[in-house]
């Protein structure tokens, strides 16, 4: 390698990357279909479209069938899953919850407005993902559920967690927002646990218009209940139910009912998921084989299983870089790299829910594994050309800080 530093573009110099990465336009020909087949069917039907219709159904079986078979419900939003879940499993007010220590606000609010008590577990070194070695400290005799999150459609340690669970009578409920598809020991992530959440919001894996969610279980009594949980407490299972008597509702509850427009562009994406991990997991393989024979900084964290990438994690050795992980990354940044420098879903760094906390909310491997990696983004349209583009920029912005500290 040549010892002469190279003009970042950070300083005015030339960026490595001239030409803009390929947008993922997951909304193509297949979604537009989707949404006019739902404008037809209700067209020759003479009706309005409702919720719980036809195309919700058909997502619902889908899905269920891609899971090898149980339950689906679809809901609102990607929150509204993991909330819907939650109240489904009828945990006692006031028990613990053990939450992943890199989530989104929603999971978290979703035990605090149901009157639980959050304990956050760290993460393993290197890696946004919890573990059951890590879990396992944060047990106590109040503990009723594991939140478990598959971070950046990485899978966790479900398999020991689940089964350690379920030993000590304590339910999972895996949340799988970015990790549909994902599997480990050829079984997928989310049938592991009690009941599996996950978002079809528009950047997602599987992706709807807006925002949308799926809970899916094994359990038929858990379904009724996720049923009733979803839409005003009613028992839509029963063949003497009567859709306006609210009389016949078993109890207070939200309505997270969503559309046949979200369910059928869903569907649509569902359909296109294995290409979508396939083409993702080979962009990160294809990556890590570069950086780990050219990169003197940069990793791709560890993982196991078949991810389902939702973005890559690459850690940076900040020691090679005099400790200078903003600037080499607002290089990276300037040359075209497309990527996030500071991941902020944290659950440590959120003051506003640390009064909601009985234990320490510090994590010092996830906070360690945020300030010395970067979010790389990632789509399905990206292609080897990419892999080389965004490898040539990392070389070029090692070399300049490499330099520096020699």
């Amino acid at each position: 390698m040549s010892t002469t530093k190279p003009s970042l573009a950070l300083y005015g110099g030339q960026p490595a990357i001239l030409d803009s990465f390929p947008a993922r336009k997951a909304f193509g020909e297949s979604e537009e279909k989707a949404v006019l087949d739902v404008l037809d069917f209700y067209r020759d039907k003479g009706e309005d479209p409702c919720y719980r219709g036809p195309f919700e159904q058909q997502l619902c079986s889908s899905f269920s069938d891609y899971m090898g078979g149980g339950y689906t419900v679809a809901v609102a939003t990607g929150t509204a899953s993991v909330y819907v879940a939650l109240a489904a499993l009828e945990l006692p007010k006031g028990s613990e919850v053990i939450i992943s220590p890199v989530t989104d606000a929603g999971p978290l609010s979703a035990i605090i407005m149901q009157q639980m008590v959050p304990v956050v577990a760290d993460s393993e070194p290197n890696s946004f993902n919890t573990s059951w070695h890590q879990i396992e400290k944060k047990i106590t005799d109040k503990t009723s559920c594991i939140m478990l999150v598959h971070c950046a459609g990485l899978p966790t340690d479900v398999d020991v967690i689940a089964r350690e669970a379920k030993k000590r009578g304590i339910k999972v409920l895996e949340d799988c927002a970015q990790a549909p598809g994902a599997s480990l020991h050829g079984e997928l992530v989310g049938s592991y646990g009690d009941i599996m959440a996950t978002s079809t919001m528009y950047r997602k894996n599987i992706a709807a218009p807006g925002s949308g969610g799926l809970i899916f279980c094994k359990d038929e009594a858990l379904y009724h209940n996720v049923l009733a949980h979803s839409d005003r407490g009613k028992p839509l299972w029963s063949q003497d139910y009567i859709e306006r008597d609210p009389s016949q509702h078993l109890f207070p509850a939200l309505n997270w009912n969503t559309n046949d427009f979200s369910c059928a562009v869903a569907l649509s994406s569902l359909k296109r998921l294995p290409h979508t991990i396939a083409k993702r997991n080979a962009f990160m393989e294809a990556i890590q084989a570069r950086l780990n024979a050219e990169s003197q900084v940069c990793r791709i964290a560890p993982w196991q299983g078949t991810p389902s990438v939702f973005y890559i994690q690459v850690l940076v050795d900040v020691e090679k870089i005099g400790q200078r992980k903003h600037e080499y990354c607002q290089a990276l940044i300037a040359e075209g790299v497309p990527m996030n420098p500071h991941y902020k879903f944290l659950i440590s760094d959120w003051e506003w829910s640390h009064e909601y906390f009985k234990t320490p909310t510090e994590t010092p491997n996830a906070t360690s594994a945020r300030d010395r990696s970067f979010n790389l983004y990632v789509n399905e349209n990206y292609d080897e050309s990419h892999v080389s583009a965004i490898v040539t920029a990392i070389l070029k912005v090692d070399q300049y800080f490499t330099t520096l500290t020699s």
